[in-house]
């Protein structure tokens, strides 16, 4: 395993272990989760360089763009989330509660 791959399963594990583990506040798994299509961004893009195939281009592009969108949908939650409960934290969220 060459040090670059390393580097970014260390970090995918690294965030997938925040989000187990740290799972306080929304914000703080959101960050998780983009640290986690970071690494696997970086990764996809290291492979389709590695592997010199054209036509795997165009998919670290794809994964950046559904990166966005979940990250967008995510604060919006997170706005909603703080305007009606006054609070981020996630034991404060009950799914039974609605």
């Amino acid at each position: 395993m060459t040090p670059a791959h390393f580097a970014f399963s260390a970090a995918f594990i690294l965030g997938l272990a925040g989000l187990a583990f740290h799972r306080t506040h929304l914000l703080s798994a959101l960050l998780c989760l983009e640290g986690m299509m970071l690494s696997l961004f970086l990764a996809l893009s290291l492979w389709t360089l590695e592997l010199g195939v054209t036509s795997l281009s165009a998919s670290p592009m794809l994964l950046l763009a559904f990166s966005a969108c979940e990250a967008s949908a995510g604060l919006a939650l997170l706005v909603a989330t703080a305007r009606t409960h006054g609070s981020d934290r996630l034991q404060n969220l009950n799914l039974l509660q609605c």
